[in-house]
This record gives structure tokens, sequence and C-alpha cells, in this order.
């Protein structure tokens, strides 16, 4: 895995990351890799913000991996920091090479380096295989998630 760089993301990424956002069957129901619009605005959004890291695993030069780390500033736990980590794609050629694994630390230390005390993430309940990697790397299924569409 040593030639494979984990960075920030830029515009030039959007593409491979909304294709690896769509290439499922949740994903195929809520992404438009055709209008690319939206997701440049959220990128710009996203880029501006210091407490949102959206990056992508490239090797070779081909975008291959992708997730988004949140920090949050919190009151609960003693006011402790936490971070959440959503949408963590691997592309199919990569999947089982354990790049899923080199995303998700790398997200952890970076937690660790912001001075986040707890990271979360929520799986959606079809994802049993991701319910298994995530258990593997030491989460624990500890709440239920709840989400209302607006």
């Amino acid at each position: 895995m040593e030639d494979l760089e984990i960075r920030a993301a830029v515009a030039d990424d959007v593409p491979a990351i909304v294709g690896m956002l769509a290439d499922d069957p949740l994903g195929a129901l809520r992404e438009s890799p055709d209008d690319l619009g939206p997701y440049l605005t959220a990128l710009e959004r996203l880029s501006a913000d210091p407490n949102q890291h959206l990056v992508v695993a490239v090797r070779e030069g081909r975008v291959v991996g992708t997730l988004q780390l949140t920090v949050v500033p919190g009151l609960s736990r003693r006011g402790a920091t936490r971070s959440i980590i959503e949408a963590v794609r691997v592309h199919t050629d990569e999947r089982g090479s354990g790049l899923g694994s080199r995303l998700v630390e790398w997200a952890i230390g970076t937690s660790r380096r912001e001075g986040c005390h707890l990271v979360q993430l929520t799986s959606d309940n079809t994802r049993t295989d991701a319910h298994r990697f995530y258990e593997r790397l030491g989460f624990t299924a500890s709440h239920v998630g709840f989400k209302l569409p607006l």
C-alpha cells in the first residue's frame, strides 16, 4: 500500500467520487452522476470549512477510494470533540485489498490529531458486510441512528 496517497479531494476528483457513491444499490437510487453541479457546490462548502475533510485515496493517478471526516466540537462528554466518518467508498476493483481499512485508519489518526475523544459513524441497516468491516476495526454497534428527510 506504499503506492497509495490519501489527500484532500479537488474538483477534478468529483466524477470519480460520485461514481463510487452511485456504485451500489442504495447509491444508485440517490446519486446523480450525470449532473455534477450540486456535488461541485458541496465540495466548495466542504473545502471552506476547516472541520470538514473530504479525502480521496489515489493509486497510480487514479481515485480508488474516498471518505468524509467531520470534526464536531461539543459540550457532552465533558466538552469532548468527536468526529464522524461518512461516505466511505472503495472502487470495485480495490475491494478486499485493505484500502477501506487504510482510509478508516487515516480518519482515526486524523481524529486523534484534531483532539477528538470519540469517532462515530452510521451504516445503513442493509449493509451487513460493512457492519462486519467496522466491527473488525474496533467499532461497536452501540446506538440506533435515526434520520428525517427534509
